[in-house]
């Protein structure tokens, strides 16, 4: 009998031990589990992008058209602030300006060049007058010698008439080579002038196109550079002009924004897509703005999308535009910035992370933690989000969930 009563005991003791071991390693498990409580509040779901602060509108400064190779000797610093009429960026203009010194030599030369044709002319048509003014005297002389014909014998006063007929037909010829010779001479300087505005022309050009090697600011404003793409490669990003740089014609090599409006530019997955729609809510943080949330409107979602070729294989994306409705003194041009678009919103539901919700086979669950462990329960999902879920039923206001499955640390039931 005592020997029963003693295993017994040892029975008891044992499955006591066991009982209160099983319990203090669910206890241990359930409080090391995260979690969060089940709250009565409004559900928002939201879609996450990345871009890029740009103003409304901006001044884009351009390499000119110079007909010539361009490289930049003088460079106004990224984000240094100018005045209107400061000099941005200067180009090399010493090919320029021996164009335009042969240019000028040139025009000097068609200008002469004038000056002796109508000289030229002058004197032949003064030597033409002069040999007229001569044949006029000559006709004058053989006309008063016919008046005497009729005391002449008959092939004498025929002479006298021969004569007196080819004075005047000289004299006739001599008119119109004077005409001649002041059409001819017209022609001459009116060719001779053309040279003149041609090179005339070759000058002024060549005089705008050194004056546009030095690009000034058209407005004050603060200078963002632009990034040379020739200057990037295969999976590196393009850096910024600089000195020393040669741009092509008409490269975009500075930009000053007009930052009293800005806008956020972003690029949207063609997955997500279908649940963003123009006039959605949205909220940004700029990265160098830390302090400062900025609210906007989605304003605008491009039709077709674009291929990006900065991940392989490249995925499609469409371009957006958030219209910032309040700004801030310290945004610049260029400055990444995050956005939490606004794709849903439903008030006063019950909510829990979405971290919290699981699937278990065909069934959605839920863990709710309490003094006793983990206990599964299944519930029905009234809205998916990225971050939060909506509970349409399984869960009450106040209930504490598991943020990770109990049954992987062994501690549901």
């Amino acid at each position: 009998m005592k020997r029963a009563a003693a295993i017994a005991a040892v029975v008891v003791v044992v499955a006591l031990s066991v009982g209160a071991a099983a319990a203090l390693r669910r206890d241990s498990s359930s409080s090391t589990l995260p979690t969060s409580v089940v709250a009565k509040t409004t559900f928002v779901d939201f879609l996450q992008l990345r871009g890029e602060i740009r103003p409304v509108r901006s001044v884009v400064l351009t390499a000119p058209s110079t007909g010539s190779d361009l490289q930049i000797v003088e460079l106004a610093a990224n984000g240094s602030k100018v005045a209107a009429g400061d000099p941005v960026i200067t180009f090399d203009p010493t090919v320029q300006q021996r164009t335009l010194e042969t240019k000028r030599s040139e025009l000097k030369q068609a200008e002469a060049e004038i000056d002796r044709t109508e000289a030229e002319q002058r004197r032949r048509v003064a030597a033409a007058r002069t040999e007229l003014d001569e044949a006029r005297k000559a006709l004058a002389r053989a006309r008063l010698e016919l008046q005497g014909n009729e005391l002449r014998a008959r092939l004498e006063a025929e002479k006298f008439v021969i004569a007196a007929g080819d004075a005047d037909a000289n004299v006739r010829e001599l008119e119109q080579k004077i005409e001649g010779e002041q059409i001819a001479a017209q022609a001459d300087v009116a060719i001779a002038r053309q040279k003149r505005d041609k090179a005339l022309f070759d000058v002024q050009e060549t005089e705008r196109i050194l004056a546009s090697l030095q690009v000034r600011a058209p407005a004050p404003g603060s200078i963002s550079l632009l990034p040379n793409f020739r200057a990037g490669g295969p999976g590196r990003p393009a850096p910024e002009f600089r000195r020393g740089d040669r741009a092509w014609f008409g490269a975009q090599i500075a930009e000053l924004p007009d930052l009293t409006a800005v806008q956020m530019t972003a690029h949207v997955d063609e997955a997500d897509r279908g649940r963003v729609q123009a006039g959605s809510a949205v909220r940004i943080r700029v990265d160098a703005v830390p302090d400062h949330e900025l609210t906007g409107t989605l304003s605008d979602i491009a039709v077709v999308a674009k291929p990006d070729f900065t991940t392989w294989p490249p995925v499609r994306n469409f371009d957006v535009v958030v219209k910032i409705s309040d700004s801030d003194p310290r945004l610049r041009s260029g400055m990444s910035a995050s956005a939490r678009v606004e794709l849903d919103r439903l008030n006063g539901v019950l909510v829990v992370p979405t971290a919290a919700i699981f699937q278990s086979g065909p069934a959605t669950v839920a863990y709710v933690v309490g003094p006793r462990g983990a206990e599964r329960r299944a519930v029905n999902v009234l809205r998916r989000g990225r971050d939060q879920t909506a509970i349409a039923s399984g869960l009450a206001e106040g209930d504490r969930v598991a943020l990770r499955d109990p049954e992987r640390e062994g501690g549901a039931k």
